[in-house]
């Protein structure tokens, strides 16, 4: 094979194709340009307008050759190209970089000369975790001058691994396994193998019946698989948001595969860019959910092929895009490297190109001048209205999480230099605002209630002129001596005192909180248990909103009436963030104590989206049963619980480097610098 460029992807298997829309002039958002000219053009593209706002991608076998439809371009031998037509281009393009394919396995190997994260720096695992049939790896080769590298070690922080000796391998289904890395796991607690119950038994048979197959390769978990329900509306597609406890469940359980096709088959659906009303969402945008639909074969008499249908909130209630299903799908990438040992993914151009897309529009400008990101009502996981609009924790830890993650997995060159210098200023801001302005405890409460207003300068201790009379009456009783929380919400004159549990669960595992505040979320839990587990873990806000207040902010919704739904309901999903907060602050007791409350019910019950009621005593009014994410909630709760060193790999500690530039840089003018020493002061508590 010649060595000019060429992205291929190996066909997965006859028939399949994924609907894409598209307004850059790029695949990727990389301009032809930048593959040093190694760009192949060939005739002019006649099948589709240069007006069209949608691209396909095919895999349609024909005779042992796969072609793209519609653009008339060729690829030999099993596989396909990733090829565009663009209004912008004038001609359309096949991107090719040179690759190498092992015809006996059918893999291959991202080579990368620089990464940017210190624990890892290179893939321990080259592909071998997982038996690969939909995609296969990018190959780089001719272009970048670096040979392959083979690791004598591999430093973690002030941990060396040494290289690992062949005769303390053993092969576990094709699989070669170090037992000596089993050896150092849980030393003070020697691990003893328990009996799965009949409960978990039947969580797994039911999780497995859940997954949705595209191109004969598990792609993904429907939102809700209950045979008796008539009416299954979006519920039979595979959300985002949804799919992440399942992939957690799958990967603790050493099922790679199905989260590895998760991660490249919606990132083929990012660039999808549909219109409400004629308006374009940014480039970046993941789809809240996809379903796999069949549709005739182009050309062919009674022929099907299946089809990727991705919904970016063109056909949700409220017509509202998912703000963070982006932030999921990084979480969930750097996930899936931790837990497998196999970075190759994360190192691919498309996977970074990917990465960088989400960064874009989630960094990008604005005229808001805080932080933290701006969203909608309803552009979550409460995707109805509640209140929430503005700058929700929720979406803000959720935020906080993925530059994380990003900043991890983020190769340093020349082209994303800026962007790492703005992820780590973002983080800086972020944590910061937090730390300082959404946490409440006795003491804050009494600051707020003695706070004076309309108060003009840089030197305010009001900063956002809020009214001591916002306090609720609820709040004064409620908040314990020991122990606070961060609110749900910020804005000018405007603080929502409300307890969202998602946030304050995200806030701990990704170190946004201080270690004292995290400390205090889980004293309040435990000290107000009553109200926010009860019957059934958890609430996934508290407390509702009853009467008038009920009516003017949900709009009288007759499925957010109070104690229901998004309206103060319980929802069992969160127990494995619950499980995962509680094990990273050496409290798994508390962890265990949520786990078998719900476990007495969950199956009698047949596994329901959320419960109703103060106390969460009865099933959901209109709860979905046999719920895909209660299902894997409580199924990944009991893997972290067994498996304590997992969990380790999936939350983060504190990075002070975060806390040693204050980015308002207010130093040069007549300004006071911001109180970053304050919050720097409680990392030692």
């Amino acid at each position: 094979m010649n060595t000019s460029s060429c992205i291929v992807i190996s066909t997965v298997k006859p028939c399949c194709r994924i609907l894409i829309g598209y307004t850059s002039s790029s695949l990727f958002g990389i301009s032809p340009q930048k593959f040093n000219n190694r760009v192949i053009h060939n005739n002019l593209s006649k099948s589709l307008p240069k007006s069209s706002h949608h691209r396909r991608f095919h895999c349609h076998s024909v005779n042992n050759r796969s072609r793209i439809i519609g653009n008339k371009s060729v690829v030999h031998s099993n596989s396909r190209a990733f090829n565009v037509s663009d209004s912008s281009w004038d001609q359309s393009k096949v991107l090719t970089p040179s690759f190498h394919v092992n015809r006996g396995r059918g893999r291959g190997v991202l080579v990368i000369p620089k990464v940017s994260s210190d624990f890892r720096n290179h893939s321990t695992s080259v592909e071998s975790h997982i038996n690969e049939k939909g995609f296969e790896n990018i190959y780089i080769q001719g272009g970048l001058n670096v040979k392959p590298l083979v690791i004598k070690k591999i430093e973690t922080g002030n941990n060396v691994v040494e290289e690992e000796d062949k005769s303390s391998r053993i092969e576990i289904n094709g699989t070669s396994v170090n037992i000596d890395y089993l050896k150092g796991l849980n030393e003070t607690a020697p691990k003893v193998e328990r009996e799965v119950s009949d409960i978990e038994k039947e969580a797994w048979k039911l999780l497995q019946g859940a997954v949705v197959n595209y191109c004969g390769n598990p792609v993904g978990t429907v939102a809700a698989n209950d045979p008796a329900d008539k009416q299954p509306l979006n519920y039979d597609q595979v959300f985002i948001r949804d799919f992440v406890p399942s992939a957690l469940a799958f990967l603790l359980n050493g099922e790679v595969e199905i989260v590895k096709n998760f991660l490249l088959y919606t990132l083929q659906l990012q660039s999808w860019e549909k219109t409400v009303d004629c308006y374009s969402p940014g480039q970046g945008l993941m789809p809240a959910s996809f379903k796999v639909r069949t549709a005739p074969l182009d050309g062919s008499d009674g022929a099907f092929e299946e089809v990727l249908d991705p919904d970016f909130g063109e056909s949700a209630i409220g017509r509202v895009a998912p703000v963070d299903s982006g932030l999921w799908w990084i979480i969930l990438l750097r996930a899936y490297g931790r837990i497998t040992g196999d970075y190759a993914l994360q190192e691919r151009i498309d996977v970074q190109t990917g990465i960088r897309l989400i960064l874009n529009l989630c960094l990008s400008d604005g005229f808001d001048m805080f932080p933290t990101l701006l969203v909608t009502d309803g552009s979550c996981m409460i995707d109805r209205r509640m209140g929430i609009h503005g700058h929700p924790l929720e979406i803000q830890a959720l935020f906080y999480a993925a530059l994380r993650c990003a900043r991890e997995m983020l190769i340093v060159n020349d082209g994303t230099k800026n962007l790492v210098a703005a992820v780590n200023s973002r983080l800086s801001a972020l944590s910061f605002h937090i730390r300082e302005y959404y946490w409440v405890d006795m003491k804050k409460i009494n600051e707020i209630y003695r706070y004076k207003t309309e108060e003009y300068s840089t030197d305010a201790v009001n900063k956002f002129n809020i009214y001591p009379d916002q306090i609720p009456s609820w709040l004064v009783d409620w908040i314990p001596e020991e122990g606070g929380y961060l609110i749900g919400n910020l804005q000018p004159a405007h603080m929502d005192f409300r307890f969202f549990t998602l946030g304050n669960l995200w806030a701990i595992i990704s170190s946004l909180g201080t270690v004292k505040q995290n400390e205090g979320i889980l004293n309040l839990i435990e000290s107000k248990w009553d109200d926010l587990v009860a019957h059934m873990p958890l609430k996934i806000c508290y407390p509702a909103l009853e009467h008038e207040e009920w009516r003017i902010i949900t709009g009288s919704d007759p499925k957010n009436t109070p104690w229901s739904y998004h309206n103060g309901g319980s929802w069992p999903t969160l127990l494995w963030q619950f499980t995962l907060a509680c094990i990273k602050m050496g409290r798994p007791e508390l962890a265990q104590r949520a786990v078998s409350l719900a476990e007495k019910r969950l199956s009698l019950d047949q596994w329901p989206e959320y419960y109703d009621t103060r106390s969460g005593r009865f099933i959901g009014k209109q709860s979905r049963l046999f719920q895909t994410w209660t299902i894997a909630g409580f199924l990944a709760s009991k893997k972290l619980l067994e498996n304590p060193d997992k969990a380790s790999l999936l939350f983060w500690d504190e990075d002070y480097d975060l806390l040693e530039t204050c980015v308002c840089a207010l130093s040069k003018t007549s300004r006071k610098k911001c109180s970053r020493f304050a919050s720097r002061s409680q990392k030692q508590a």
